[in-house]
């Protein structure tokens, strides 16, 4: 009999992640748990208005729910009843004490930890699918079989998502990435994981694509992924400014880079900085770790990912500013796009939310909007007043300045820009931040365009 499964944390991981082995797996019983009712009661809804919104996620959510599928708030009630324990929970930028702004805040692992330590009835396997830091495996080992009536063996299993995308990754994995001790135990439990990633009847990821690890490889591989995924945001925005003073073009030069199979073209796409819950977290998690170990130049280098990142924003701020005549106090600005990627209403770490509060310093008469980021703009701004949150985005252009656009959302490209132009104080201008409108049409139109690294 397959084992069953449960995974604490009903989050970006917890939700997509367990409804697709739910899919691929009919024959598991699957429990997500949470200890926030309101976001339980959102994955349980008749109307199926889930917590987060995810390109086809609905679809899986609705195949599985109730069948193999459950969600809950009786946390203890499927420790007890479930054989493997994926643990979610959030691993925040710890923003006091020592390392505060760079390490991991690990309390409410750490209490997870406790908690299946004394609501267990059995020995399980524990999984850790939240990002953290290297050797936290030995941390969880050292806590759950300290003095335990039964035997726990740690796992770790780190998810390589990107939001926007995160059911068609998880149906059709690049790799999924599995560490374990090396002792009977261990293995056996890795076992037991690559089987349930395999699916039913072994048809859903291919062997050759499931790569074991010890657990300390697993762990850092997860951070070193994403520093260097960043690394490469932050080199191709730096070059953009380059382009910007010098004449050339971005998007031509990260073509010609691209073409080199050495480099590849993905994450060459200049725009306003990377955003998300795991990229600066992940990024400032490796700085840590690098001064905690002595190694002070390689904390830097990786700091300067971050600081580059932020540069980013203000100098979007700063070309509007230079090119609207040096002032923009009272001006109307329409921000097109607040969620950090297209795809997601996600806003954690957003470039927008950045670049918002520092024309908000400018005294900038803001009208902001998304198709599906609106509530948590409303959220991350609520301490600033004097902005409008708009659904239309034509409503939002009414007597504005200038349009920001900051979400490549494939709705943009379709509005009616002639529309736009019309209703727009002029000079009008547009600020494409991420290059996806057609600059010429818009010149044509009658409107001033300003692009990254063009």
């Amino acid at each position: 009999m397959n084992k069953s499964i449960v995974c604490i944390g009903a989050g970006y991981i917890g939700g997509p992640t367990m409804a697709v082995i739910a899919k691929m797996n009919p024959d598991r019983k699957v429990v997500v748990v949470d200890i926030n009712a309101e976001r339980i009661k959102a994955w349980n809804s008749e109307d199926y208005a889930l917590p987060i919104y995810e390109p086809g996620l609905v679809d899986v959510v609705r195949e599985v729910r109730g069948k193999n599928l459950f969600f809950s708030t009786d946390i203890e009630g499927a420790v007890k009843e479930c054989d493997i324990v994926f643990v979610g929970v959030n691993t925040p930028t710890k923003m006091f004490g020592r390392g505060a702004g760079r390490a991991s805040d690990l309390q409410y692992w750490e209490a997870t930890a406790r908690e299946i330590k004394e609501w267990a009835t059995g020995d399980k396997v524990i999984v850790e699918k939240s990002t953290l830091p290297v050797r936290t495996a030995a941390a969880m080992d050292a806590i759950l079989n300290d003095h335990a009536k039964h035997s726990f063996t740690v796992l770790s299993n780190p998810e390589f998502l990107a939001e926007g995308t995160a059911i068609r990754d998880l149906l059709e994995p690049d790799r999924v990435l599995i560490g374990g001790p090396a002792t009977p135990a261990g293995q056996k439990a890795v076992a037991e994981i690559v089987d349930i990633y395999r699916g039913q009847d072994g048809r859903w990821v291919p062997q050759e694509r499931i790569l074991t690890t010890n657990v300390w490889s697993a762990e850092l591989t997860k951070l070193a992924a994403n520093a260097m995924l960043a690394q490469r945001v932050s080199s191709v925005n730096a070059l953009a400014g380059l382009c910007e003073a010098t004449g050339a073009d971005i998007d031509e030069v990260a073509r010609v880079m691209g073409a080199d199979r050495r480099i590849g073209s993905k994450f060459l796409k200049a725009g306003p900085g990377f955003g998300g819950s795991c990229f600066k977290k992940d990024v400032l998690n490796l700085v840590y770790l690098c001064e905690s170990f002595g190694l002070h130049t390689a904390a830097e280098y990786w700091a300067q990912v971050i600081k580059m990142n932020e540069h980013q924003q203000e100098r979007i701020v700063t070309r509007l500013f230079k090119a609207m005549f040096n002032t923009l106090a009272n001006k109307r600005i329409a921000l097109f796009g607040f969620a950090f990627k297209a795809d997601t209403g996600d806003t954690r770490e957003t470039p927008a939310g950045t670049v918002a509060r520092l024309l908000h310093e400018e005294h900038v008469r803001l009208a902001i909007t998304d198709p599906k980021a609106l509530p948590n703009a409303r959220r991350d701004l609520a301490d600033l007043d004097g902005i409008d949150y708009v659904d239309d985005p034509y409503k939002a252009a009414e007597n504005a300045d200038a349009v920001l656009l900051m979400t490549d959302w494939r709705e943009y490209p379709a509005l009616d820009w002639a529309r736009i132009f019309d209703v727009m104080r002029k000079p009008a201008l547009v600020f494409d931040t991420r290059n996806c409108l057609d600059a010429s049409a818009l010149l044509g139109l009658g409107f001033k365009v300003l692009n990254i690294g063009k």
